[in-house]
């Protein structure tokens, strides 16, 4: 049997008032599909009706080719988070395969969540983040990045 490296352990508990996450989840195979205008009107509106189909406010993202970094804040009553993000792939899976013809599967089965535990840090990833498509070669300044934005203002960041 494989044990589990320490260091990939989640915590149990975390005693965070008000937590946000830093989530990015990727393509399958890192397919390069996502940053279109047509992709990117269908992850944003799954976004946007995230709060009420799954209790959790959806506040900054950034859609990268070949992956998706967001940040999110459970609401009173949310589901857990991995039920949250593995149902938000599904339905933007089902969106993206009826609406635009994108091949099956559409992303890859795991996600990265990183819990901010501060103002000053939810301001340093998405600084960092923001300018990924500056990084990339994709545009020169982060603001002329058209698949960046918020949806909810202040969910919690």
């Amino acid at each position: 049997m494989r044990k589990r490296h320490r260091h990939l352990r989640r915590l149990d508990r975390v005693w965070v008032d008000c937590p946000v996450f830093f989530v990015t989840g990727c393509a399958f195979r890192r397919r390069t599909n996502l940053a279109t205008p047509e992709a990117a009107r269908i992850l944003k509106e799954e976004w946007e009706g995230a709060r009420g189909r799954h209790g959790w406010n959806v506040a900054r993202y950034v859609i990268m080719p070949d992956h998706v970094h967001f940040f999110c804040a459970a609401r009173e009553g949310a589901e857990e988070l991995e039920t949250f993000l593995k149902r938000w792939k599904e339905w933007t899976a089902k969106r993206l395969i009826r609406e635009l013809n994108f091949p099956r599967p559409v992303w890859q089965l795991e996600f990265f969540d990183h819990l901010l535990r501060s103002e000053k840090s939810c301001e340093e990833k998405w600084e960092y983040v923001y300018q990924n498509p500056v990084r990339a070669g994709l545009v020169t300044r982060a603001e002329d990045w058209e698949f960046s934005g918020e949806i909810v203002e202040d969910a919690g960041l």
